[in-house]
């Protein structure tokens, strides 16, 4: 039996039995309905007070069956609240311990720092890729949550550096900054680089005129959430159709299409050669959008006879099956 329904049950057994004593006290001796209460109540709780008045044989009778009947299940009831309360506490302990052990496996994953409006959009984008990652919040209620929605979460500042630490800051490969406000974030972004410099950081920020400090703080990338939904909103009436095409690509709209970054191992035995000779575009019906080299270039609509080398990124989009084959052939 689950713990919410044991004390469901426990609780209407309780009410049950000062029912039935309250109802007993008043119809068989006549007592008004608070003193039958608060007889019941003594006798069922044992607490040896004695008799508010005095009473008959059938009353006896009946306060003996009481004490028999309603002790007995108080007595299950107890039992029943502490067994759960214990529970409760042991899940609670052993849940955080797994997490944990979970969290200490984890390498080159991603760090969701603040689980609101953009961090849920955030872990929910993660989610879908696949990639593992951990969300941390000093919101109870936001980590449940989130835990309930089966992903990694746990309670923590992450303004701080030991909870950082304790989702394994050291060996992330990325951070996601979406406190509540732009100080927050700045701080966390200061102290993420310091545990961590080559993670890759991505923070939000509310005004505008904070953008600038972010990313000398250190963020990669800083997104500003109102100006890029107006931005949208305003692209979606001036150029509907471009707006519609970025949403097949980048949303799941019912088609599975995406545009995805493959990096070109140096093993690969695609490295060195040109885009011709790969026939990636005929075999995989795939399309190359750029290629971000490895000095940091980017290469718009790359022509036929550019080279994939060793380090490079192909920004691609087509199928996700195709995509997937993409990133075998180049791994």
């Amino acid at each position: 039996m689950g713990i919410p329904r044991r004390i469901y049950y426990a609780a209407a057994a309780v009410a049950l039995a000062l029912t039935i004593g309250t109802l007993g006290f008043v119809f068989i001796e006549g007592y008004p309905w608070f003193d039958a209460f608060y007889m019941t109540v003594i006798t069922l709780f044992t607490i040896g007070y004695g008799e508010i008045r005095t009473l008959s044989f059938p009353g006896r009778v009946f306060n003996t069956a009481l004490i028999l009947f309603g002790g007995g299940v108080f007595l299950l009831a107890i039992g029943a609240f502490t067994q759960s309360i214990i529970e409760l506490e042991l899940n609670q302990f052993f849940g955080k311990r797994r997490v944990r052990n979970m969290i200490e496996k984890l390498k080159d994953h991603y760090i969701v720092c603040g689980y609101g409006r953009v961090g849920r959009g955030a872990a929910a984008e993660l989610k879908a890729a696949g990639v593992p990652f951990v969300v941390i919040d000093n919101n109870d209620e936001r980590v449940e949550r989130a835990m309930k929605a089966g992903i990694f979460a746990v309670v923590g500042d992450c303004t701080k550096d030991e909870p950082l630490r304790d989702v394994g800051i050291d060996r992330a490969a990325g951070l996601i900054a979406t406190l509540r406000t732009d100080a927050d974030n700045l701080f966390l972004i200061l102290s993420a680089r310091t545990l961590n410099p080559k993670l890759h950081l991505s923070a939000r920020v509310s005004e505008e005129e904070a953008e600038a400090k972010m990313r000398r703080a250190g963020a990669d990338a800083v997104f500003a959430p109102y100006t890029i939904t107006g931005a949208r909103m305003a692209q979606a009436l001036l150029r509907p159709h471009v707006h519609q095409f970025i949403d097949f690509t980048t949303r799941n709209t019912g088609l599975d299409v995406g545009i995805e970054q493959v990096a070109v191992s140096g093993s690969s035995k695609f490295a060195g050669q040109t885009l011709e000779q790969t026939n990636f575009c005929r075999d995989l019906g795939i399309i190359v959008l750029a290629i971000k080299k490895s000095d940091g270039k980017m290469q718009f609509n790359p022509p036929a006879e550019a080279t994939v080398a060793a380090g490079d990124f192909l920004i691609v989009m087509g199928e996700n099956p195709s995509l997937r084959k993409l990133e075998h052939l180049l791994a």
